[in-house]
């Protein structure tokens, strides 16, 4: 069977976790690319869910909080603090 080239770009970082994951799964990424490839042939379809999930941060009940929360403060309730950053990993 002849052998065709695949090229995408993406994140470095991405690359070098997934490169991670599939050596310690016991597959090479041009492995783990091609069952993939398979899947979506065989399948006929993207083999998972691709979904479009809201920021949870706006869902009605945390707007609801920061809300209460604001309204607290402003009423003398509470202490206000500077903002604690979480770096992403």
């Amino acid at each position: 069977m002849a052998q065709a080239t695949i090229t995408a770009r993406v994140d470095e970082s991405d690359k070098i976790r997934f490169d991670s994951f599939c050596s310690n799964v016991g597959l090479n990424t041009s492995a783990a690319i091609n069952l993939f490839v398979k899947a979506v042939l065989r399948e006929n379809r993207i083999p998972f869910d691709i979904t479009s999930n809201p920021d949870p941060f706006y869902s009605k009940e945390n707007l609801t909080y920061v809300e209460k929360s604001v309204r607290e403060l402003r009423s003398g309730k509470g202490k206000p603090h500077e903002l604690i950053e979480v770096e992403d990993e």
